[in-house]
């Protein structure tokens, strides 16, 4: 029994494996699909007043619980006060401004590129007093790309007298950090996760069991570090020392951006590659204040005018079906690693 326990377990990590590499490359194939199909698409600025979508669900609210009279007196009142908003050209110029940009973050960063537009039309008209809110969510991916996002805040940073705030509802961790980092203030959600101040790099090594099936692997180089660690070939001592100087070097440039952006920031003592929750990120100094998107936003509808600002382009239905299967594959290829390193995918 014991021995065909061991036997069915070694068959089920191998087709897992088996599995999860499918996945990669049908993810792959997918991604590639979807890009070649995009080419350099146009699109196009759209914004939206959040108050008024506040104010409608504030009168549906009202519709059911106050009486015909009532109900139709405010909703009166309130098409009345639109119609001279309209008239007068839309908003009140002396009144503060927040534009709400979103970005959700892939281990590529694809967002990057309506971010990159979002940002480059709030500059065009961002004037000093005004300020810009970013509901964040990520848990990271590739450096080069979420270096390239960081850069964006960056750039909202760089205008005087524009406040940029970042809030996390559900995780901002290791490049979603990188970001999150970059705003004036940090907004978190109680079990939002916050930080991952960290580098990691997994490579996978299949030389022994091409050796051991008598199939050689040339690798060929010029320059001494051109390949530090290999797939095929065989990995050396000095190859394995190089990446992780590599690695090292990455995780200095993260952190020292991050203590320029946060200078009253230990960054030491929470660039170990370890997240907090929330509550424990505020007494780390990771985040300035314990409030959800929703509650921040409904506070400066009160005193300002919100408006979503969002890089739209247009895609055909196979557009969206390779954008959805692709969704799909990465929601499955996740749940298989989770299960071939044995690892919950619901609670870290």
């Amino acid at each position: 029994m014991a021995e065909f326990l061991t036997e069915y377990g070694l068959f089920l990590a191998k087709s897992l494996t088996v599995l999860a590499v499918a996945l990669v490359l049908l993810s792959a194939m997918a991604g590639l699909a979807l890009r070649n199909r995009r080419g350099a698409p146009e699109g196009a600025i759209e914004v939206k007043r959040l108050n008024d979508r506040f104010d409608d669900l504030r009168l549906t609210v009202q519709s059911a619980v106050l009486d015909d009279a009532t109900f139709k007196k405010l909703e009166k009142a309130e098409k009345k006060a639109r119609k001279a908003r309209d008239k007068k050209g839309g908003h009140d110029e002396a009144c503060t401004r927040v534009f709400v940009l979103d970005f959700l973050g892939d281990v590529e960063a694809s967002a990057v590129e309506a971010l990159r537009e979002e940002v480059s039309a709030i500059l065009l008209e961002a004037r000093s007093g005004d300020e810009v809110v970013l509901r964040l969510e990520s848990p990271g991916g590739m450096v080069h790309s979420y270096g390239l996002a960081a850069s964006q805040i960056e750039r909202l940073r760089g205008k005087e007298g524009l406040k940029v705030t970042v809030s996390v509802d559900r995780v901002a961790a290791s490049g979603g950090y990188l970001m999150a980092a970059l705003g004036h203030q940090i907004l978190a959600a109680p079990f939002a996760i916050l930080g991952s101040i960290g580098v990691v790099a997994q490579v996978p090594n299949v030389h022994r069991l091409l050796k051991k099936n008598d199939v050689d692997v040339e690798v060929l180089t010029a320059g001494e570090y051109k390949r530090t660690l290999t797939v095929l070939g065989e990995n050396t001592e000095q190859g394995r020392k190089k990446f992780l100087e590599e690695l090292e070097d990455v995780h200095r440039l993260f952190k020292a951006s991050v203590q320029a952006a946060r200078p009253a920031l230990s960054v030491e003592a929470v660039a170990t590659g370890e997240s907090w929750f929330g509550s424990d990120a505020l007494a780390r100094g990771l985040c300035d204040h314990l409030e959800t998107s929703d509650s921040y936003l409904l506070r400066r509808a009160e005193e300002a005018e919100l408006f979503k600002v969002r890089w739209s382009v247009p895609q055909s239905p196979l557009d969206r079906f390779l954008q959805g299967a692709q969704g799909t594959v990465n929601r499955a290829l996740e749940g298989a690693l989770a299960r071939v390193l044995n690892r919950s995918s619901w609670l870290r």
